[in-house]
């Protein structure tokens, strides 16, 4: 199988294409970098001749409100027009759980369209929803620290680690197109606060963390359970301890 990684040669991108290549499959790493930009179209039909399936795991550049909308609204059109035109049977997208409940956020109000313009234009395509990723936690904690002092959320998250994310994006890709969404997330809930203080812990990064329920999550403000998933969700593998355990022996 044939499968464009749209975003290739970033950090999730660069993991599903080595995983899918070890799985037998033409996977092809794409950014601007290898030649392939899905925003001005440079190289991108090329590209999609012979593809069966995308990957679009692709990020804006700048978080800007302009800009991160035009970001995904560009992007998004430049792929679903140029797979028309190739045939490509499946286009997959990687989205966030609670997208719809931040849209006072310009990056999930940009996600949110990006998931529309997919069910309105793709004719075969599944968006997986993954929750947060355990490998963030250190910028989560940098976002709110005033000399050595962390402000961090107290609402609810279900941290999901970044090789789980990218196992079950080559299992959608590899399958069928399931023409909706579908929800992953790390297997346990806890406090945004509680996870980030245990990392640093773990870290040993002796900052304070607050727990603060007026804390900013990346300029939004965190309702109780505004980012758990539904009780469909498919749940990984990989526990926090297990994560945190992995870190400390590499």
């Amino acid at each position: 199988m044939r499968i464009l990684v749209i975003g290739g040669t970033g950090f999730i991108g660069s993991r599903v294409a080595a995983r899918l290549m070890g799985q037998g499959h033409e996977a092809l790493a794409c950014s601007p970098s290898t030649g392939v930009n899905s925003i001005t179209g440079k190289g991108l039909q090329r590209a999609m001749e012979g593809t069966d399936v995308v990957i679009d795991v692709s990020n804006s550049p700048s978080y800007d409100e302009h800009a991160v909308m035009d970001f995904f609204r560009i992007s998004t059109t430049n792929l679903l027009a140029a797979e028309k035109i190739a045939r490509v049977k499946h286009h997959v997208v990687l989205s966030i759980v609670g997208t719809e409940n931040l849209q006072g956020n310009a990056y999930f109000k940009a996600k949110m369209q990006q998931e529309e313009l997919i069910r309105k234009s793709a004719d075969r395509y599944t968006v997986v929803r993954a929750t947060q990723f355990m490998e963030f936690l250190g910028a989560v904690a940098d976002l709110g620290d005033v000399d050595g002092v962390t402000h961090v959320s107290t609402g609810a998250v279900q941290l999901i680690a970044a090789d789980d994310v990218v196992e079950k994006l080559c299992e959608v890709a590899t399958g069928r197109a399931l023409n909706s969404a579908i929800e992953i997330a790390g297997p346990q809930k806890a406090r945004m606060s509680d996870m980030v203080e245990k990392y640093l812990r773990a870290k040993g990064d002796a900052r304070v963390v607050v727990a603060d329920p007026d804390a900013l999550y990346f300029g939004s403000l965190l309702r109780e359970d505004e980012m758990i998933p539904t009780s469909g969700a498919v749940l990984g593998g990989i526990t926090f301890d297990h994560w945190l355990e992995d870190r400390a022996q590499s």
